[in-house]
């Protein structure tokens, strides 16, 4: 018996199978950013704390107007409000003090705001010039190799094996008081961990293939360097200047804490947990115990958003 014969199929389906086919396969791709956003975003820990860094830089950014009090303001304070507790009025009657006042009668919801402002203002300019200057040196340390990768790891090598708070400490004793040299005691504690970190990326992304095809085609160093290099040297960088922010935040707070860093007219969160440590005693807990929250939680949520970067721009751990 004779099978029916089996009609040909029309010479245009196959194309639309594999025009669909192939849509499909195109609509499932994902771009590496989109990747990135994706594997961020399936952390609730890591959304959490970047939605708290975008609520602590708001109210850093915006600190003079929705700060209920001035607290750089001389005028504005009075010494008749000085330590006084959470939710207690003013002298006036005219003002309510939220979180309290500390030794000189300034709101400390106030000074939290514009610390907040000074901490993270130094902490992100020590961070963006450590990494220029350490990203710099460390390209041109792989790149170049033999002596000048020799000169610039040595140094690295001598100041990374120093306290970094010793160094600090040090520069600011001969530099003095300031933002300006805060931030500079600051780049000279960082910048070796970003030349390390950029020089151990690059010295694999040197031997590749497109790095050869560059050098023969005569293209200038700098643009091998910064063109070519350093846009593959990325991703280890971010996660590194990510919890190098919470690092000098930190450092940056010791050093006011100690009397070493900004003056007592522009407190930042250290200098107010420093006005407050010495009526802990005594019961007046709130002058040190706010802003510590504060660095608290600003400190945890950067290191929060900086874990979550490190294991998903971590190609090893990539789906």
């Amino acid at each position: 018996m004779e099978l029916p014969a089996r009609e040909p199929s029309p010479p245009g389906d196959a194309a639309v199978i594999a025009a669909s086919s192939a849509a499909a396969s195109g609509a499932a791709e994902e771009t590496p950013f989109q990747r990135i956003v994706a594997d961020f975003a399936a952390s609730r820990i890591a959304l959490a704390g970047l939605a708290l860094i975008a609520v602590i830089l708001v109210a850093a950014l915006f600190a003079p107007l929705i700060s209920p009090q001035n607290p750089y303001d001389l005028a504005q304070l009075d010494v008749m409000d000085s330590r006084l507790p959470p939710g207690a009025q003013s002298a006036d009657g005219k003002f309510t003090y939220w979180l309290g006042t500390d030794d000189q009668g300034r709101d400390m919801l106030s000074a939290i705001f514009y610390g907040l402002r000074i901490s993270i203002g130094v902490g992100v300019a020590s961070t963006l010039c450590a990494l220029a200057i350490g990203t710099t040196l460390g390209l041109l340390a792989a790149f170049f190799g033999g002596r000048v990768d020799s000169l610039i790891m040595r140094i690295a090598d001598i100041q990374l094996s120093f306290p970094a708070i010793l160094i600090a400490l040090i520069l600011l004793a001969v530099l003095g008081q300031g933002v300006d040299k805060i931030i500079v005691a600051l780049v000279a504690v960082q910048w070796a961990y970003y030349a390390r970190t950029v020089r151990s990326s690059a010295l694999v992304e040197r031997r590749k293939e497109y790095v050869d095809a560059a050098a023969c085609l005569a293209l200038p160093t700098r643009r091998i360097v910064f063109r070519h290099l350093l846009p593959n040297c990325l991703p280890p960088l971010i996660v590194v200047a990510t919890v190098q922010v919470a690092a000098a935040i930190t450092l940056e707070a010791t050093l006011s804490f100690l009397g070493l860093g900004l003056p007592i007219t522009e407190p930042s969160l250290g200098l107010l947990i420093s006005n407050g440590f010495t009526y802990l005693l005594s019961g007046k807990y709130w002058i040190s115990f706010f802003p510590g929250i504060a660095l608290l939680v600003t400190i945890v949520s950067i290191n929060l958003v900086g874990d979550q970067l490190r294991d998903v721009l971590n190609p090893r751990l990539q789906r």
